[in-house]
C-alpha cells in the first residue's frame, strides 16, 4: 500500500490513480472509550469535532474582524488556514488525530453539498430581467472590468513562479485560463456584504455595482463551464464540443420541460395554503439530480444545481424555498466550503520568491478591473470618484473565485503552491477593497434646503409630507388608523411615504439584495417579499378608500446600527415634515409591554438625534382593531392632547390640530399651567424653535410663554365653534399634582398626544425624571406609556425639529448623576438638529 499523501485536507491527492486507501465499514461510530475505542479512529465522532472546531474558530474570527468592517469569507477563508497545514495541524499529533483523512473525507463531501444548494438558492433568488431594466450601462462595465484583469492575470501566470506546474498539469493553455479567469470576476455575494457596510447598497452606484456583478457572475460561470469542458478535452478534440453540446441540451430541458411542470405546482397551490410536502421533497431533489447530470457530462455540479435555480419561478414558491433552507445552506454548510477551502492551502508551500509575485498581480489586476471600469463609467458620464468607487468595490473576490481555484486543483491544473499563492491574492483583494473605498470615497450629500421641517410651520391648505416607518406588519393596524385620524383630504392633501425597514444580516448579505426600480420601493428579496406586500396592500386600500391621501412606498435594508441615516436622508430628500416610529415595546395579553426587538429602541434614538425635520414615536396599546378611528355616523374616537409648554408640545398640538375636522374624533386639550405655590424664579426655559435658523438662546419664561400663548390662542379661535374639541386647564405646584391629575383622568380615551420635552426645569414636571424607563419618550411620554399606568391608551410622542444653527441646552437640576438628565443639544445644524444622549444613566 503507499504511503498516505502529506496533505489529508486535500482530497484530490488520493485520484491520482497512485494512492490506495482502505476503510474498514465498522470504523463510523466508536462504542466509546470503556470498550478500548480511541474516538479518532472513527469517522463520525471525528467529523463532530472538527465541526465543532470550525465553527469555534470562525465563531472568534467574525468577531475579531468586525470592527474592521470585513466581509465574512475573510473570517471563514482564514479559519481554514489556521485550522490547517498552515496552523494548527502542524502539529502531527493533532494532524493525525483530529484531521484524519477519514473524517476530511466526510468534511470534504459536506461542504460540497453546501456549495452545491448554495449555488441553487443563489440561482433562485437572482432576477435576470435586472439586467435588462439597468440597460447596456452595467453591460458594458461588466465586461470591461472582465477583460482587462483577464489579460493582466494571463500575462502574470506566465511569469508566475513553479513553471513547472504547467508541465506537469500538460497544458499551460488551462493554467493560464484559470489563473487569468480567478482575477476576472466579481463574487457577486461579498459584493453586496462590502457595499451594504460603506452604506452604498441603496445609492445609484450600489445599484449599477450589483447589476453588473450579476452580469459578470453569468459570464464566469459560463466560461468555467468552457474551462473546464476544454481541459477535460485536451487530448481529444470531440470532447470538449461533446460537453458544450450536452449542456445546451441540459439547460433547454430545464427551461421547456422541467419549469413548466414546476410552474404548473405553483400555480395548482392556492393562496394561502401551503405547498404540498411531496412536491417540495420532489423540488429539492432536483438540485441533486440536476448537480449529478452536469457532473456526468464534464462541467461540474454546481452548475446544474445553479441553472437549475435560474428556472424555479419567482413569487411564494422561490420565497418558500428560501425560508426552508436559508438558514441551513447559509449557516450551517456553506462556512465548511470556505474552511474546507482554507484547509487545503498550505502557505508553507509557498517559495520566497512567489511572496514576491502576489503584491504585484494584486496591484495590476485591481488596477486593471478600476481603469477599466473608469473608462467606461466617464464615457457614460458618471463623476470620476464613482467610477473609481465602482472600480475597487468590483474586485471584490470571494465565492465564485473560490469555486474556480478549487476546480483547478481538483483537476490538477494548478498545484498546492498555485493553489495557495492565489488564495492569498483573494483574502488580501478583497480584505482591503473597504478600508480603501472608505479612504477615497466621501460622498457629497447635497443637502436639501426646505421650510416646512415641522408641523407647526405647513400650512393646512400645503401638501404635508410623512414618513411612516414599519418594521413587521403587527405595526400597520394602529398606523393607519392614526392616519385616518389626522383626515386627509382634498383641501389638506397628505403624502405618505410607506418605509418598510429590513434588518440587512451576513445572511441576507448572502443573497441578492437588490430593489427594483427606487421609486417602487419593491424589495426583490423573497424572503421578504410576501411581508412587504402585507404592508403595501394595506396602505394601498388605504389610499384607494381615502380621498386626499397618496402613498409611496420605500424599502430601507440596513443594519440596524446605521439604519437610521438611510431614514434620515430619505426624509430629507423627500422633503418630509414628520416622521412616526413604533415603539419598540408591544402590548401583551396580560396587559403588559414586552420588548419586540432591543435594536428598534436604539434605532429610534438615532432617528430622535439625527432627523432633519419632527419625529413621534407611536406606543400601541390598542388604537386599532375595535378601536377603529370612527366616522360621524358610526361613534367616536376619545383623542387627548397633553400641554405642558415647549416647542415639541406646540409641535403636537399642531398635529392634533389637523384632527378637528374629522367628524368621528373628540378632541380633548388639557394645559397644565404652575399653581400659586411654585417658585417661579427657577422657572427657565431654552427655545430655539424660532424658526430663523440663526443661534437664539432663549432664556426669557416671558418670552417662552408668549410662543405657547400664541399656538393656544390660534388653537382657540379655530375651534371657537367646534363642539368636538374640550379645553380644559388644570393648576399644578408640583410633579406629584401633576401625576395625579394624570391619573385622575377618566378612562374614555383611545390616544395620548404629548411633547417629548416638556420645560425641563418646569416645577409641574419636578421629581417625575427619577423614574424615567425610556427617556426617548420624555417625561409626561414614559409615564403615559408604562405597563403602571392605569389606562391601556396608545400614545405619540412628538418631537419638533428645533431649526437650524441651533444651540440647546436642557438640564433637569433634580438629576444632575443622569448626565444633564434625558439629552444635551449641541453644536446643531439643519443635517443633524439635536445631538441627543439617551439611556439611562
Amino acid at each position: 500500500m503507499a504511503q498516505l499523501p502529506r496533505n489529508p485536507y486535500d482530497i484530490n491527492q488520493l485520484l491520482d490513480g497512485k494512492t490506495v486507501v482502505c476503510f474498514a465499514p465498522e470504523m463510523l461510530a466508536s462504542t466509546g472509550v470503556w470498550q478500548g475505542n480511541n474516538p479518532f479512529d472513527y469517522s463520525v465522532p471525528t467529523v463532530i469535532l472538527q465541526l465543532a472546531l470550525a465553527f469555534s474558530v470562525n465563531r472568534i474570527l467574525i468577531f475579531a474582524l468586525k470592527p474592521l468592517r470585513q466581509p465574512r469569507v475573510i473570517a471563514d477563508i482564514i479559519g481554514g488556514i489556521m485550522l490547517g497545514p498552515s496552523g494548527l495541524a502542524r502539529n502531527l499529533n493533532l494532524e493525525s488525530n483530529i484531521f484524519s483523512l477519514q473524517g476530511m473525507l466526510v468534511l470534504d463531501m459536506l461542504g460540497s453539498i453546501g456549495i452545491l444548494f448554495y449555488l441553487f438558492l443563489v440561482g433562485v433568488e437572482m432576477d435576470i430581467m435586472l439586467v435588462r431594466r439597468t440597460g447596456k450601462k452595467s453591460l458594458m462595465i461588466a465586461l470591461c472590468g472582465m477583460i482587462l484583469p483577464f489579460l493582466v492575470g494571463a500575462l502574470g501566470s506566465l511569469t508566475m513562479p513553479g513553471n513547472q506546474i504547467r508541465e506537469a498539469a500538460g497544458s499551460s493553455r488551462s493554467f493560464i485560463v484559470f489563473i487569468a479567469l480567478s482575477q476576472a470576476v466579481t463574487s457577486f455575494p461579498v459584493l453586496a456584504q462590502i457595499l451594504a457596510e460603506l452604506k452604498l447598497l441603496n445609492s445609484d452606484l450600489g445599484k449599477i455595482a450589483l447589476s453588473s456583478a450579476v452580469i459578470s457572475d453569468g459570464f464566469a460561470w459560463l466560461l468555467l463551464a468552457l474551462a473546464v469542458a476544454f481541459t477535460k478535452g485536451d487530448t481529444s478534440s470531440w470532447v470538449p464540443l461533446s460537453v458544450i453540446v450536452a449542456n445546451v441540451v441540459f439547460v433547454c430541458f430545464c427551461i421547456f420541460v422541467i419549469r413548466p411542470a414546476i410552474c404548473w405546482v405553483d400555480r395548482n397551490t392556492p393562496e394561502g395554503e401551503d405547498f404540498n410536502e411531496v412536491h417540495m421533497i420532489l423540488i429539492l431533489t432536483g438540485v441533486m439530480i440536476c448537480g449529478f447530470i452536469t457532473a456526468s457530462i464534464g462541467t461540474h455540479a454546481i452548475i446544474g444545481a445553479f441553472v437549475y435555480g435560474l428556472i424555479i419561478p419567482k413569487g411564494r414558491l422561490g420565497s418558500t424555498i428560501v425560508e426552508k433552507l436559508q438558514d441551513f445552506v447559509t449557516g450551517l454548510l456553506l462556512p465548511l466550503f470556505y474552511v474546507k477551502s482554507g484547509l487545503k492551502t498550505n502557505l508553507r508551500t509557498i517559495e520566497t520568491s512567489a511572496w514576491f509575485f502576489i503584491f504585484p498581480i494584486i496591484f495590476l489586476a485591481g488596477a486593471a478591473k478600476a481603469g477599466g471600469i473608469l473608462l467606461v463609467s466617464m464615457f457614460y458620464q458618471i463623476p470620476s470618484h464613482e467610477g473609481v468607487t465602482l472600480g475597487l468595490v468590483m474586485n471584490a473576490k470571494g465565492l465564485i473565485e473560490i469555486v474556480i481555484l478549487n476546480m483547478g486543483k481538483r483537476m490538477k491544473v494548478l498545484d498546492d503552491q498555485a493553489f495557495a499563492v492565489m488564495m492569498v491574492v483573494s483574502i488580501v483583494t478583497t480584505a482591503i477593497i473597504t478600508p480603501a473605498v472608505t479612504a477615497f470615497h466621501k460622498p457629497e450629500r447635497h443637502f436639501v434646503s426646505y421650510k416646512r421641517r415641522t408641523i407647526q410651520r405647513s400650512k393646512l391648505e400645503a401638501e404635508l409630507r410623512m414618513m411612516v416607518c414599519i418594521h413587521i406588519p403587527r405595526n400597520v393596524p394602529t398606523m393607519i388608523n392614526l392616519l385616518e385620524a389626522t383626515h386627509p383630504s382634498r383641501k389638506s392633501p397628505i403624502c405618505i411615504y410607506v418605509v418598510n425597514l429590513i434588518e440587512l444580516t451576513s445572511r441576507t448579505s448572502a443573497m441578492l439584495v437588490v430593489h427594483t426600480a427606487r421609486q417602487s420601493g419593491q424589495a426583490v428579496l423573497n424572503r421578504t417579499r410576501n411581508q412587504s406586500d402585507q404592508i403595501l396592500s394595506a396602505f394601498e386600500n388605504f389610499e384607494q378608500y381615502t380621498g386626499g391621501v397618496s402613498i409611496q412606498p420605500l424599502t430601507v435594508i440596513s443594519p440596524y446600527p446605521t439604519m437610521h441615516e438611510d431614514i434620515c436622508n430619505l426624509a430629507e430628500d423627500k422633503h418630509v415634515a414628520f416622521i412616526i416610529l413604533p415603539f419598540h415595546k408591544q402590548l401583551t395579553v396580560d396587559g403588559g409591554m414586552k420588548v419586540t426587538n432591543p435594536a428598534y429602541r436604539t434605532m429610534n434614538q438615532n432617528v430622535l438625534a439625527n432627523a432633519p425635520c419632527s419625529v413621534g414615536i407611536l406606543v400601541d396599546k390598542g388604537f386599532s382593531g375595535s378601536t377603529k378611528v370612527a366616522s360621524g355616523a358610526h361613534g367616536t374616537s376619545q383623542i387627548l392632547v397633553f400641554f405642558f409648554g415647549g416647542p415639541d408640545d406646540r409641535e403636537a398640538l399642531s398635529y392634533a390640530k389637523r384632527m378637528l375636522e374629522h367628524p368621528g374624533i373628540i378632541l380633548t386639550v388639557i394645559r397644565f399651567v404652575p399653581g400659586k405655590h411654585t417658585s417661579r424664579s427657577t422657572f427657565n426655559h431654552q427655545d430655539g424653535s424660532n424658526g430663523q435658523g440663526s443661534l437664539t438662546v432663549m432664556t426669557d419664561t416671558e418670552r417662552a410663554r408668549q410662543l405657547d400663548e400664541e399656538v393656544l390662542n390660534d388653537f382657540k379661535s379655530a375651534t371657537h365653534n367646534n363642539g368636538g374639541v374640550v379645553y380644559e386647564e388644570k393648576m399644578v405646584n408640583n410633579g406629584e399634582e401633576t401625576l395625579a391629575a394624570i391619573r385622575s383622568i377618566e378612562n374614555i380615551h383611545d390616544l395620548y398626544i404629548v411633547g417629548r420635552c416638556q420645560y425641563m426645569d418646569s416645577p409641574v414636571t419636578a421629581g417625575l425624571n427619577d423614574w424615567s424607563e425610556c427617556p426617548e419618550l420624555g417625561t409626561i411620554g414614559d409615564i403615559l406609556a408604562s405597563p403602571d399606568f392605569s389606562f391601556p391608551v396608545s400614545v405619540l410622542v412628538v418631537q419638533q425639529y428645533v431649526g437650524e444653527n441651533t444651540q440647546v441646552e436642557l438640564v433637569t437640576p433634580e438629576t444632575p448623576s443622569r448626565q444633564k438628565d434625558i439629552f444635551s443639544i449641541l453644536n446643531v445644524h439643519h443635517r443633524t438638529p439635536r445631538q441627543v444622549k439617551l439611556g439611562n444613566s
